[in-house]
Formats: structure tokens, sequence, C-alpha cells
């Protein structure tokens, strides 16, 4: 790796790893805790790369993105934020940043990144952006909240197609938010100012159905809700619509909780319709998937709680665990109405963890994701989520490293799966996965899995 990287944080622990990785990697460093003194570099005409955090004691780094821009055409800017949210990746994109990462960051990942923004930059091959638009501070509320890899990947893939041209199919189970992302990806576009219209089955019966929902749409956006639950005679009538589209036509999105490819394999939805809605797949992964962001999910809706006026509220420590170890078989929705339910029945400030056990105790049961046929094996579930990561690259090849990725990824859950499961005891969770215990607590670190030790609340 060769340049000069400009570095700028407020954490003095990222900038001396940052400072000492580059260094190693070849590049010259320069490093700051001050906005002011990264502008002032970028203007003397320093660097070839600036990585910078976000909130600053002097500044919004985002914010200082166009004035890079404009002072240094082609100048790489790659944005680290612990503001985990949709928001922060959809301003990085706005604001033209080469790439966007949350924090707590992977370093070999960061430093991957480093190497193609500055070898991007050497082949002198990105002309100069106009300054980017002003974003509107809409859907601050949507708890579209995460620090986990999967929901990353989906903000910054939301991010790179809320303005372009293709149809977007939101797969995911019931209550993880598809719908939240649909309205995320219109209101954060260049059709915010358009109508955002969710048509139903129903919507679409009649000779006039489909007609009337282009006449609402009017160029905005049209989402077909729940499209895996349409029947032949209403997919017919879409497919019609969708070949016929006015001028100017709408952004078209569709949401789904069953696989589609395999109701398609099993002659259960036309293949044309298929391929006229899935120009960009998006998965919204289940909490379920994303343990990690169960406790930020649950400050968000108190928070929200106490702004509706229901009372300030918190959870202890012993409450938040229990929280975190369940399953959420409702996902987002059923975290947020549990939330409610306990702030509103908790008699004290603080929640504590009977008062969870006893709503979670009542739950109902909730029918899990359905699956596009019966017995499906796991491997053919994995091959079916590969296609659909390679088809979102376009033609284009995934960055390399794929494998090790691959195997992180399938094997973080298993092992949260399994610790689950034992209720945190890693030597029978070692013995469950048939593997040395010492093993297990280096992949635990290396994973940066958090282990909690609890009696498994059934």
């Amino acid at each position: 790796m060769d340049g000069t990287v400009l570095v700028a944080d407020d954490d003095r622990t990222i900038r001396t790893v940052l400072t000492q990785a580059l260094t190693r990697a070849g590049c010259k460093v320069h490093a700051t805790a001050s906005l002011v003194t990264l502008m002032r570099w970028v203007e003397e005409g320093k660097g070839d790369l600036v990585i910078s955090d976000v909130m600053m004691p002097d500044g919004n780094g985002l914010e200082a993105l166009p004035r890079i821009s404009e002072l240094r055409p082609g100048m790489p800017v790659i944005v680290i934020s612990a503001q985990n949210t949709i928001m922060t990746a959809i301003q990085a994109a706005e604001a033209e940043a080469y790439d966007y990462l949350p924090k707590p960051f992977d370093l070999p990942d960061l430093m991957k990144r480093a190497a193609r923004a500055l070898e991007q930059k050497r082949r002198a091959q990105v002309t100069p952006k106009e300054p980017a638009g002003e974003l509107r501070d809409v859907g601050g509320d949507l708890p579209l909240v995460g620090r986990t890899p999967a929901m990353q990947a989906l903000y910054r893939l939301v991010a790179r197609v809320m303005n372009a041209d293709l149809p977007v199919l939101i797969f995911g189970e019931s209550g993880t938010g598809k719908s939240l992302i649909a309205r995320a990806i219109h209101d954060f576009s260049d059709r915010r100012t358009l109508p955002f219209v969710v048509a139903q089955a129903a919507d679409l019966q009649g000779a006039e159905g489909p007609s009337m929902l282009l006449a609402k749409a009017r160029g905005g956006s049209l989402v077909f809700d729940e499209v895996g639950d349409y029947d032949d005679e209403t997919q017919a009538r879409i497919v019609r619509m969708l070949d016929a589209l006015p001028d100017p036509a709408p952004r078209i999105m569709a949401t789904t909780q069953i696989d589609l490819s395999g109701l398609m394999e099993a002659g259960k939805f036309r293949q044309d319709l298929f391929y006229r809605l899935g120009g960009v797949t998006l998965q919204v992964p289940a909490l379920r998937e994303r343990v990690e962001d169960i406790p930020l999910l649950a400050d968000h809706f108190l928070a929200r709680a106490e702004r509706d006026g229901l009372g300030a509220r918190r959870l202890s420590n012993e409450a938040k665990s229990l929280v975190r170890a369940y399953a959420w078989p409702g996902n987002v929705r059923q975290l947020e109405n549990t939330i409610r339910r306990l702030v509103v029945t908790s008699p004290e400030e603080e929640i504590t963890r009977s008062e969870v056990e006893f709503v979670l105790g009542n739950q109902p049961a909730i029918e899990p994701l359905r699956q596009g046929g019966e017995g499906e094996k796991l491997s053919a579930a994995i091959a079916r989520h590969l296609r659909r990561y390679f088809d979102l690259h376009g033609g284009n090849l995934p960055a390399p490293g794929l494998y090790e990725r691959i195997l992180k990824e399938m094997e973080a859950p298993l092992i949260e799966i399994a610790l689950d499961a034992t209720g945190g005891n890693q030597a029978r969770c070692a013995d469950l996965l048939g593997i040395n215990r010492n093993t297990l607590r280096k992949k635990i670190t290396d994973l940066d899995i958090q282990v909690t030790r609890r009696r498994k609340l059934m």
C-alpha cells in the first residue's frame, strides 16, 4: 500500500491503531483529533485518502465531505462512525463518501478498503462530483438501528439503490421491518416528494384496480405488500401492469416473508413476475440473527415510550440480559410491543427480570418464517442465499476474501445459537459442537460473541 492517509478521530486508541497499521502497510500517516486540523491539511494539498469519524469535538465529519470534494476533487473519504443507524449510512452515501464503516470496525476489512481507495486514487479515474444535495431529516423514529454486520450491509445497500431505477424485492420474516426499509428507500430518494403507495392483493382486483394504483402513485413509489401471498390471477394482473407502465413510471418495490424462488420452483409463483420484481433483493435479518442489536432497539423503544408520555423506564441488567437472550419470533415488532407493555405495567422506574419473565411467558406462539419447500436441506438454503449475494453485484465479482467472510458469517450464528442452547455453558457448547474448549474460547473472542450464563427461558 502506498500513499499518505489523513486520519481524524477523537479517540486516541483508534488513531494509534490506524497509524500503526497503515504505517506497517507502507503508508505515511497524519493523525489528528480535530476536524479543523484535518481541513487545513486538505486545503494544503496533503493526503491521498481521508479516514474520518463523524462526531468530532469541533465539527461533523459528514458535513465536511462536500468541502473536501470541492477542495480536492477525487479525494476518497472513508467514514467511520459509532452512530450505527441507517441515517448515517444514507448520509454518507448522499455526501459522496467513498465508503462507510460502523464502529467497532474490523481492522483488516478497513485496511482492504483503504488499499482499494488508494489504488483508485492512483488510477486517477475518479471524476469531480457535484456537492451532495441536502438530505431531509425524515423517518428519525424508524427503529432501523444496528451495529451488526448484517444490518450495516443492509444500510449500505439501501443507500446505493435508493435512486436506482431498479425494482426492489425486500425479503424477511414478519416483524423485521420490511415496510420500513421500503419507506426509507422512498423517503431518502429523489422521489421523496411524490406519493408512496402500498398495495394489497385486494387493491388489484377488478379491471380498474391496477389503473387506480398507478394514478395514486403518480411516478412515486408503488409497493406490493407480501406479494408471496398473491394468487395466480393477481400475479398475472401485476405482470400486465408492469408491462404497460405509464410515463413517468413509479418505483416498483415488493415485500415478502416467503422465499419467492422456492415458490417459483414449486410452481406457485410466476417466473415472469419473479424476474420483474427482483431487480435488487434486500434481505432483512431476523432479530435472533443480530442479537447485539437487541439492547440498542430496547433502549430506542424505551426512549420512544418516554417521548409518548408513558413514563421514564429502564431495564435492570438482569432484565436486559433476559431480553437479549429471548428468541423474538415476532422480531422487532414483538420487541417494541413487549417494551411498551413493560413500560405501562412496571410500577417502578427500573424494570426487573421477573417482570420481563412474566410478560415473555405470556407471549402467544408466532408462526415461523414459511419456506418455499418442505424439508429443505441447509446446503440448499445456503446455495440460494449465495446466489442472491452474487446477483446483487450485477455481474461484477464480490471483493476478494469471500471464502473467509462467508465462513465467518456461518460460524458466528452457529456458535451463538449453540451457546444459547447450552445456557452459555462453554464446556457443554464445545462438546455439542465437537471442538476443543480452547478453540471455542478463541472463536468467541475472534468473532466478538457475547456469552451470558443463564437458565434458558422456556
